[in-house]
């Protein structure tokens, strides 16, 4: 088959990198760093919390971006809570928010309520006037669960948009082949996601891998923010925020390491158009 590159228009072994930025929308000092990342930055895409308090902001200050919608069923901090947008009392904890674990939300959802809430977020973000360039989940809730993926493959499918998943040894850990099954669909994902152990702070991983990554397109998620009193008080993963943004925007040896290394950066909108473009031709047959 023809290589996901190749489809972009790229050779065969062209290294690609998607950059994608996280949590657009999840704080003030969030919203401003993924913007500084995207706009002054290494950053080529990014994606929204849109049940999170500062996303209207986030809306107020796009300026065409590639921003995606960063599907979300948790709200992970104890003193800092958002949750759905829709009537949806088992996406609930007794604090009034979302669920803060994955267990919680997978042993309690309505799977209706999860899949209206989630379309809800969708478009609430395209009626903010986002050009919506994909999707991704947050926390994996998502991607690692059967009936929760099923809703993940489903949204894509309906809004035309493409997914990040997990690298191609994943299905053999999650119990289901959702590769495959997004193949089946007709919707595009990445080839390869680098995977942070710690789920913040990319600075360790990309300098080990930045010179072994493979041909084909990979993903790498960041979480840029801008150090702020408000980012101190909410999270103690605040300084591998800080230092993303730092490594996003300030730091001249990335940029060098890239443009040495040959690998090309692309955004998620180029895998939407061709994912458009190719079910357009298919339906044509």
């Amino acid at each position: 088959m023809t290589s996901l590159a190749e489809r972009l228009g790229y050779s065969p072994d062209a290294r690609l990198v998607i950059f994608n930025s996280d949590d657009l929308g999840f704080s003030h000092a969030a919203t401003m760093g993924v913007y500084d990342a995207l706009r002054d930055g290494l950053a080529t895409s990014a994606t929204l919390m849109v049940p999170c308090p500062w996303a209207r902001e986030a809306a107020a200050l796009y300026r065409g971006e590639d921003i995606g919608v960063h599907l979300t069923l948790n709200a992970e901090y104890e003193r800092y809570r958002w949750g759905p947008i829709t009537q949806a009392p088992s996406l609930l904890d007794g604090d009034g928010g979302f669920p803060r674990t994955l267990p919680d939300v997978w042993e309690h959802a309505d799977i209706e309520e999860v899949r209206r809430e989630l379309q809800a977020q969708i478009e609430r973000a395209i009626y903010w006037g986002f050009d919506v360039s994909h999707l991704d989940s947050h926390m994996g809730t998502l991607q690692l669960k059967a009936e929760f993926f099923g809703v993940y493959l489903d949204l894509a499918d309906d809004f035309d948009l493409p997914l990040r998943l997990a690298g191609p040894g994943a299905d053999q850990l999650i119990g289901f082949p959702s590769r495959e099954l997004a193949t089946e669909r007709g919707v595009i994902f990445p080839d390869n996601l680098l995977v942070l152990p710690n789920g913040v702070g990319s600075r360790s991983v990309l300098e080990q891998m930045i010179d072994y990554l493979e041909p084909g397109v990979t993903e790498v998620f960041f979480h840029p923010a801008r150090d702020t009193v408000e980012l101190r008080a909410i999270t103690p993963d605040w300084q591998a925020r800080v230092d993303d943004h730092h490594l996003l925007v300030s730091d001249q040896q990335l940029a060098a390491r890239l443009e040495q290394s040959g690998v090309i950066r692309i955004g998620y909108r180029a895998l939407r158009d061709l994912m458009r473009s190719e079910r357009r031709q298919d339906a044509m047959l």
